[in-house]
């Protein structure tokens, strides 16, 4: 059964269970009172929204059995529709419980607004809560995260603990379905509990066992090109980290602490150092271009699906795309090893574009693999028609069809790099990408 299952088989069973307890503890008659039915939806919908909330909590825990199976990519974004789900059920409820009981006293919407809000115990505490979560959900949507830093925008998202804690009060001080019952204390309890616990373990705990074990610090720092640098990091018993190629951790370097970057490994992780190559694309990679040795070293992870482990064929074709060539060199060296049937295509502006391609010309020639570096402009036309379009990639690796494909590279390049793939007649499950993305 795959993970993505799993996950759906639990929302349905907690959902069922959520509304067997509902039912069990209202009776026909309390529906049949004026505002009853009004009163019954808004809290089914506060049961579904703080299940979706808890599902939340679980997605972003990132916990090592999902995440390295379904990425960190497919991780957030499920987050981030969940969260939306939270707030529309949290506004439903909102609304439904408002009129509901404004129906069951005869007392105008406004009125009892005021009442709720300002009369009746940590409703209050409710209402903040939503007001963050509307806040939350505002700087999520896309066009509002493009226009924000990631540290602003990670800052504002981590008010969304403060409502999980806030609602949770609320709920569990006067919501009659968390409080009714033995059985529902302890089930809402438990629920809440795992789900914080599995937070704290693999977002706080974890992290902190770790950079305390390995002690990280920049050993060495290498120029690629204007842009582009390497960096070495060591660090104590790095063979008992669970990083392999392909994957990436989120890096914190001490002098500039509050910054956390996502960057893949460039080499295949050898229980000695590990290794980035980063280019200068915003202020953070801009400033990592001067970074020394010595520099003590935070990270969080490993994280990503982007490994061996979904490959299906014996065959491998490997296309990266600009930096994006770093979790593929890693990939490339680790198959190496294994003495794989290897095809690479390395797409790049021009020759001083494309960064590593001396390692990669050398992995090349010691495990077999066939490389190709593709240069030119965005859109250029080839011999076999546009670079990358279907009959230049099936030129290049005519038995394309039979390959496991790793792709990555800039965003608009795996889109078009997938569709190509598609036409070509690469099953899905043969082709494997995945993408950064803002995770709090």
């Amino acid at each position: 059964m795959k993970p993505a299952h799993w996950l759906v088989a639990l929302l349905t069973l907690n959902v069922a269970w959520a509304t067997d307890l509902f039912v069990l503890g209202h009776g026909f008659e309390e529906l049949a009172a004026p505002g009853g039915l009004l009163t019954a939806l808004g809290r089914l919908t506060g049961l579904y929204g703080a299940i979706a909330l808890v599902l939340q909590l679980f997605l972003i825990a990132r916990l090592p059995w999902l995440e390295t199976r379904l990425g960190m990519d497919r991780l957030t974004a499920w987050h981030r529709w969940s969260g939306f789900w939270v707030l529309w059920l949290v506004l439903a409820h909102v609304v439904f419980i408002t009129l509901g009981y404004a129906a069951g006293e005869h007392s105008p919407v406004p009125a009892e607004i005021g009442t709720l809000v300002f009369q009746t115990d940590d409703v209050l505490k409710a209402t903040v809560a939503t007001v963050l979560l509307i806040a939350v959900a505002v700087t999520s949507a896309r066009r509002a995260r493009r226009r924000m830093r990631y540290e602003t925008w990670h800052f504002v998202h981590l008010y969304a603990y403060l409502a999980v804690l806030l609602g949770f009060l609320h709920q569990v001080t006067i919501g009659q379905d968390f409080v009714g019952s033995p059985v529902a204390r302890f089930y809402w309890w438990s629920l809440y509990g795992c789900a914080l616990g599995a937070v704290s373990l693999t977002r706080v705990g974890l992290p902190l066992l770790r950079n305390f074990r390995h002690r990280l610090r920049v050993v060495s720092v290498v120029r690629e090109n204007a842009d582009v640098v390497t960096v070495w990091i060591g660090g104590r018993n790095l063979g008992r980290l669970p990083a392999r190629a392909g994957q990436f951790f989120l890096w914190r370097f001490l002098n500039r602490w509050w910054e956390a970057h996502p960057y893949s490994l460039s080499a295949m992780p050898d229980g000695q150092h590990l290794r980035i190559t980063v280019k200068a694309l915003g202020d953070g990679s801009a400033w990592l271009q001067g970074v020394r040795p010595g520099t003590r070293v935070l990270i969080e992870g490993p994280y990503g699906a982007f490994t061996a482990r979904r490959r299906t064929r014996e065959h491998v074709l490997l296309i990266a795309g600009g930096v994006g060539v770093t979790p593929i060199r890693a990939l490339l060296e680790e198959f190496a090893h294994a003495r794989d049937d290897i095809v690479v295509v390395y797409r790049a502006g021009t020759r001083g574009d494309a960064v590593l391609a001396g390692e990669l010309h050398q992995l090349a020639r010691w495990c077999g693999a066939r490389l190709h570096v593709v240069t030119g402009s965005s859109g250029a036309v080839g011999k076999y028609g546009p670079m990358m379009g279907p009959h230049h990639l099936a030129a290049l690796v005519p038995d394309v069809r039979r390959r496991d494909v790793y792709v990555c590279g800039p965003p608009g390049m795996t889109d078009a790099v997938c569709r190509t793939l598609g036409r070509l007649g690469v099953p899905e499950t043969q082709c494997h990408t995945e993408r950064f993305a803002f995770a709090a």
